[in-house]
């Protein structure tokens, strides 16, 4: 009999792909979606994280919304979301227990969004999976607090601030 954990090690999950619209310039990284984001096929699906709490107070983006119309109103603020890992093995949603991870083409994403001025890691492990890419870019790249509800040492304002960089390149355009 096969053990879920040997089935995970045999098959392992794949990702989202990227939602983005015509024109982006800041581009939002996390590690791997949580098994609520992978059920829902949304991103940052789990309605404890505290992702898109910190959109509606940095966009005023609804955070009850339809996740088709916050896609929408994000993108138009040409704000795009991924991931580092396009597929990994993983008990649970915790980064900890990530396991023979697979990355995602970012280089090539990057030189396909040419006007992208910013890219932002949600937490230390998409920092550390980011910076193990050695992708050569000029593109900034600056990890900012988890908005996973495990991250509880930081709080709900502390991230707002942090977060509220990705606003920067956007308004820095309209000069």
């Amino acid at each position: 009999m096969t053990s879920s954990l040997d089935l995970n090690a045999a098959y392992p999950e794949r990702g989202l792909l990227p939602v983005h619209g015509v024109s982006v310039e800041v581009l939002i990284l996390g590690s791997f979606p949580g098994r609520q984001s992978l059920e829902k096929k949304e991103y940052y699906g789990n309605p404890q994280n505290h992702f898109w709490h910190i959109i509606e107070a940095l966009f005023n983006i609804d955070r009850h919304l339809p996740y088709a119309v916050r896609i929408s109103r994000l993108t138009e603020h040409r704000i795009a979301l991924w991931d580092i890992l396009s597929g990994c093995c993983r008990d649970g949603s915790a980064d900890a227990q990530i396991r023979e991870p697979v990355f995602n083409d970012l280089a090539a994403f990057l030189s396909g969004h040419r006007a992208i001025r910013l890219v932002a890691l949600n937490g230390i492990t998409a920092g550390r999976y980011y910076h193990q890419m050695s992708i050569s870019t000029q593109v900034p790249a600056v990890i900012l607090p988890s908005t996973s509800p495990a991250n509880a040492r930081v709080s709900f304002p502390e991230k707002v601030s942090a977060w509220s960089i990705i606003r920067t390149p956007l308004l820095s355009n309209k000069k």
